[in-house]
């Protein structure tokens, strides 16, 4: 005979580890604000750029903000890291592109 499924507990444990994976998500995307030097922008600043990056649709643009994190990522000094530092390029892109924030000026 088979054990009953918990639903609830399982339900919880889902919950548990969405809210990790959050708060992972909040603590990279800090990072990335830091490494970048974005953390000297107004909160105002910071935030029209990534609403301009986010609804540019041109896609030459985006293209060119990806190959600069990318070069971003890549002159940084290999050293080793804490893990929540490890994994600051882990964040999925944006949908139809695969730029990071990091990399663009924010300007169009």
């Amino acid at each position: 005979m088979r054990k009953p499924r918990d639903f609830d507990a399982e339900l919880k444990a889902l919950e548990n580890k969405a809210r990790e994976l959050k708060t992972r998500k909040v603590q990279q995307l800090g990072e990335l604000v830091i490494a970048t030097g974005a953390d000297q922008l107004s909160t105002d600043e910071l935030a029209g750029a990534l609403v301009a990056i986010t609804e540019t649709k041109d896609t030459a643009k985006r293209e060119a903000w990806a190959k600069r994190g990318v070069m971003f990522f890549e002159s940084r000094p290999r050293r080793a890291a804490p893990a929540s530092q490890r994994n600051l390029r882990g964040a999925p892109a944006q949908p139809g592109g695969t730029q990071s924030p990091a990399g663009g000026t924010g300007s169009q």
